[in-house]
């Protein structure tokens, strides 16, 4: 796997960590939920068992990564590839879902993608 793809591999990987920070450690302060479209502190407290279980996805897409580049050859590489796909079909999901999830879909989406076009170039 080229350098580069594993470079935005890797950026993948630190924002679905920050991701999983907000919706699984620090989901209860507003200006967390309400970054998420979560209109009150009750609907946040209703979604908050999703949220928490939603963050652990993240993680776990995130460790993929970072556990393929650590492993690196051709098995490292396979699970890295698996966990950029995952996350760029998670994107797509979200995409689905109207316009005010675009812009979310990208900022998750574009860099698993762009090291997926890499990988698959070089």
């Amino acid at each position: 796997m080229p350098i580069l793809a594993q470079v935005f591999a890797a950026l993948a990987a630190v924002l679905h960590v920050a991701i999983f920070v907000m919706e699984s450690v620090v989901w209860t302060r507003p200006t967390v939920w309400k970054r998420f479209g979560v209109a009150s502190q009750a609907d946040a407290d209703t979604v908050r068992p999703m949220a928490f279980n939603q963050g652990f996805y993240n993680l776990f897409l995130a460790l993929g990564i970072v556990g393929g580049l650590i492993v690196g050859g051709s098995a490292g590489h396979a699970v890295v590839i698996f966990a950029c796909l995952s996350i760029v079909g998670a994107a797509v999901v979200l995409a689905t879902g109207g316009r005010t999830y675009f812009r979310a879909a990208v900022t998750q989406g574009v860099t698993p993608l762009v090291a997926l076009v890499i990988a698959a170039l070089f």
